[in-house]
């Protein structure tokens, strides 16, 4: 598996997890906003979408492309770094929104709405960019040797930085807001588990 499969594979998944806000939204918007899915959504997004996910690309995959050649200035990587910038303050702001709301400030349900649905544009069109543009620029740029170290690089963020089992956790997460909110699940623990774990 080449690392940016991996990369496509979590976007499976954070996707889920958008279509599961975007309901949250919708509810919010009409009425009630459901305080403890909104935390576990924020707190997947944080962990997972970022620290995970953007630390895959931000740590490993994009200054590996940069040496390759590719202007951070001029080229996708400092647009995509932009974005992973944004999408932070959103989430930032849907986090304030919910601790807000929780001390009885009813407006706050507002901000809350107004930063998932800014987010949840934002992330599904970057994942499409990095999906269709950057990915495949990607694999033609990197050799043999530079896809096995990516792995490499991606299993150490997995178990080192994060911790073995984080990655399980989310997962698991992504999953129960899945059912909770009648959203396709895209992918099981079963088949996202083993994406680093078996290049340790």
């Amino acid at each position: 598996m080449r690392p940016t499969e991996i990369l496509m594979q979590e976007h499976r998944v954070i996707e889920q997890v958008l279509d599961c806000l975007e309901v949250m939204a919708q509810r919010a918007e009409a009425g009630a906003l459901d305080v403890e899915s909104a935390k576990q959504a924020i707190d997947f997004f944080s962990n997972f979408a970022d620290k995970c996910h953007h630390g895959k690309e931000e740590d490993c995959l994009f200054p590996l492309l940069e040496e390759k050649g590719f202007s951070r200035e001029q080229g996708p990587t400092g647009v995509m770094l932009h974005e992973h910038e944004a999408g932070r303050k959103h989430v930032q702001g849907m986090a304030t929104a919910v601790c807000t709301f929780e001390t009885g400030v009813s407006e706050a349900k507002k901000d809350f709405v107004s930063h998932a649905k800014a987010f949840i544009q934002l992330l599904r069109e970057h994942i499409l960019k990095e999906d269709h543009c950057l990915f495949q620029m990607s694999d033609q740029a990197l050799s043999e040797e530079d896809q096995l170290g990516l792995l490499k690089s991606f299993a150490h963020v997995e178990h080192d930085d994060l911790g073995p089992g984080t990655h399980e956790k989310y997962l698991a997460i992504a999953t129960e807001l899945a059912k909770r909110f009648r959203v396709t699940c895209q992918a099981s623990n079963s088949e996202m588990g083993i994406c680093c774990s078996e290049h340790q």
